[in-house]
């Protein structure tokens, strides 16, 4: 077992050489040695043999032997030799002469390894002032290397490398890109970050793009670090057909984040114009529990996002939220801006600029028991046309006032109460078949009875729930034109509310009983989980405001069927349907997801009816699946499809084909886009980007090692 002296011991160590550790002043501060033995020869020099261990600051270092020559201030170094440093950087070498404090000196057979991936190997190397590093004849790489002479999948092979420890940075002279062994081009000059650095000026991975519509171009994006935290990444994209330049724009705050990207380009798709996009978001926490966020979409023309691979959306939001939330209070206020990139829609004839103000208070009188609720909502929309009717402009305050109050009986039944009145005011505008404004009062109340039965074994617990609600509304005023509630969803999130209708430009009137069955099985650690609704709404007359598709038309509606079930993580299975007595469906969906050590599929199942009430003039029926499957460690393949149904054709589809391991990182994708408008031609897009790995932060390298055969 070795043991521990000072300097002061060293006349005791000179006469019995052993097992020992000793302080040598080096530096600023003593450099600890421990070693099999440690002694002073004749010429007053320290010898440490066998096992030397040496500690400088944190700058650990390892070897066999250790000459330290005081008057001199030199070590004599014999390997094998390894320094490792704090940031993880790795120096190993045959033979080394450096300073006492580890910092210049002269390595033979050295290897600078980084993070344990990238290795740097020389013939020779030099270090400067503890910043400086300087290899000569150098092979870099961060592929594997086998020790049965097989040249990496590729390296770097340079005259001279130097490693500017303080700024984090490789520079290259005479440097060569070789796969294999065979040289592919020739860079005079090359500088890349060393694999510690975070954020690093420089270019990133290039990305060749072939289009159908624009030719084959490249993508080559250049990372500008900004401060701390702000950064800004340009990307230049040429092509036979497009001049673009791709922007990214991130900062972070102490408070939030902020983040926008978009494209300035002119091309032959549009002659002669400027072409680009815009899309930013932000959020921030406030003074006082206030928070700020915004989201904004912008695009020069319908056709732009889908041309350029971008965006599939169809319509572009511009939003910006000031809320705040408490226990018992809550206050929001936002103004939205939409834009339409369908054909089929008119920007002028739809309510594009929206503004919304809400706030609830609760109370908890104790005289009275239960929950009191005061809501007041501002709602604002306008259209930019000035046409009468097609043009319309809407306002609407509503103010309401909420008791609740739940009762569990001793049976187990439970009872939920309701009793509120609310009042809405509407202000109308280039309309001639209403008033330009409105009153609406409506007093209205439920009466909700659940009987939750459960049952609990060591696997799982599970609970059986039925209920049923009587509610009656009175709706009394003047008449209103129905501009907020067109869509209508029945499901089984609105199965029990006073109202279905999505605004509050029309609620529901008169009597209605709705009944349901909810199943719920939540396991007890792994296995598999389940949930399953059934419900039905009874009402005494006929609501013309819901449509055929919703639901809820007559008075009586669709049977509404929906359920869930999950296994882990691994699976997730969602549906909803309704259908009527005839078992007629209006609506199906379904989504899911599965996901296994080697393959990820998710889809979807869609069908709705036609329904011109919610603009729909045809049905829509279509299917969606995208997935990916790991051939082995290293490659991947993937897919997408959407299919339409009705028109027996696919609307997009593309595949893909990466291949990964700990040096380099390939991805191959065709993606092709069939539905073609009066803006958007059908197109294909190739993609293609090759990336060497390691160079900048850990990525999960480690999930893909080479291995060598034997």
């Amino acid at each position: 077992m070795r043991g521990a002296a000072t300097l002061a011991l060293l006349a005791a160590l000179w006469l019995a050489p052993g097992p020992a550790a000793a302080q040598v002043p080096m530096g600023e501060g003593p450099a600890i040695l421990v070693a099999d033995s440690v002694y002073v020869t004749a010429d007053r020099k320290l010898v440490a043999e066998g096992r030397v261990e040496a500690f400088q600051g944190e700058t650990r270092l390892t070897a066999e032997r250790i000459v330290y020559d005081q008057a001199s201030g030199q070590l004599t170094i014999d390997g094998p030799i390894r320094i490792e440093d704090a940031d993880g950087s790795v120096v190993l070498a045959s033979a080394a002469e450096l300073d006492d404090r580890l910092e210049s000196g002269l390595l033979t057979g050295a290897r600078l390894v980084f993070n344990e991936q990238v290795q740097l190997a020389s013939t020779q190397m030099t270090r400067a002032g503890g910043r400086y590093t300087q290899l000569f004849k150098t092979a870099v790489t961060s592929c594997h290397v086998c020790d049965d002479g097989r040249p990496p999948l590729w390296s770097i092979r340079a005259r001279k490398v130097i490693h500017d420890e303080q700024e984090r940075q490789l520079y290259f002279e005479d440097a060569q890109l070789r796969v294999l062994s065979v040289p592919i081009f020739y860079l005079p000059r090359l500088r890349l970050p060393d694999p510690t650095l975070r954020r690093a000026r420089g270019f990133l991975i290039p990305e060749i793009q072939t289009t159908s519509q624009l030719g084959t171009g490249v993508k080559v994006p250049y990372f500008i670090p900004i401060g701390d935290s702000a950064d800004l990444t340009l990307t230049p994209y040429w092509s036979p057909g497009t001049r673009t330049l791709d922007f990214r724009y991130r900062q972070a705050f102490w408070n939030g984040d902020m983040e926008f990207e978009g494209a300035v380009t002119r091309d032959d798709l549009l002659p002669g114009e400027f072409r680009g996009y815009l899309f930013g978001y932000g959020s921030f926490e406030l003074r006082n529990r206030f928070r700020l966020t915004f989201d904004f979409d912008a695009s020069s023309d319908d056709a732009y996002l889908k041309d350029y691979g971008i965006s599939d959306a169809d319509r572009l939001r511009r939003e910006i939220e000031l809320s705040r939330s408490t226990r018992t209070t809550f206050f929001g206020a936002t103004a939205v801006n939409f834009n339409s990139l369908r054909d089929s829609e008119n920007d002028s004839f739809l309510p594009t600029n929206v503004l919304d103000l809400r706030y609830q208070k609760r109370f908890y009188p104790s005289w009275l028991g239960g929950e009191m609720r005061a809501s007041l909502v501002g709602h604002s929309h306008t259209r930019d046309s000035n046409a009468d009717i097609l043009g319309r402009d809407m306002t609407r305050t509503t103010a309401e006032l909420m008791y609740l109050r739940s009762y569990i009986l001793p049976s187990g039944l439970r009872s939920d109460f309701r009793l509120g009145i609310s009042g809405d005011a509407f202000g109308i505008q280039q309309d001639s078949t209403a008033g330009d404004t409105a009153s609406v009062v409506t007093p209205q109340t439920a009466v909700t009875l659940s009987y939750p039965v459960m049952k609990a074994t060591a696997r799982a617990s599970q609970i059986i729930e039925p209920v049923v609600q009587l509610a009656w509304s009175d709706v009394s005023g003047d008449p209103v034109p129905n501009d907020e509630s067109n869509l209508v969803e029945f499901d089984e999130g609105n199965l029990l509310a006073l109202s279905r209708f999505p605004a509050a430009d029309r609620r529901e009137d008169g009597l209605v009983l709705a009944y349901g069955l909810n199943w719920t099985r939540t396991p007890r650690d792994t296995g598999w989980g389940a949930y399953a609704s059934f419900g039905h709404v009874i009402r005494d007359y006929e609501n013309v405001d819901f449509s055929s598709s919703s639901g809820l038309s007559g008075t009586r509606s669709d049977f509404l069927v929906a359920g869930q079930l999950l296994y882990g993580d691994d699976l997730i299975l969602s549906a909803r349907t309704l259908f009527d007595d005839e078992f007629e469906f209006t609506k199906a969906e379904v989504i899911g997801a599965w996901v296994t050590q080697r393959s990820a599929l998710a889809g979807s199942y869609l069908w709705l009816d036609a329904d011109p009430m919610e603009g729909r003039v045809r049905d829509a029926h279509e299917v969606f699946l995208d997935g990916a499957y790991d051939i082995d460690r290293h490659w991947t393949a993937s897919a997408n499809w959407r299919y339409d149904i009705n028109d027996t054709r696919p609307t997009n589809a593309g595949i893909g084909l990466g291949y990964r391991n700990e040096c380099v990182e390939i991805e191959l994708t065709v993606d092709r886009r069939y539905t073609s408008s009066t803006t958007v031609e059908p197109s294909t897009i190739f993609g293609f980007t090759i990336s060497l790995r390691g160079f900048g932060t850990a990525d999960g390298a480690e999930r893909y090692p080479s291995q060598c055969q034997t």
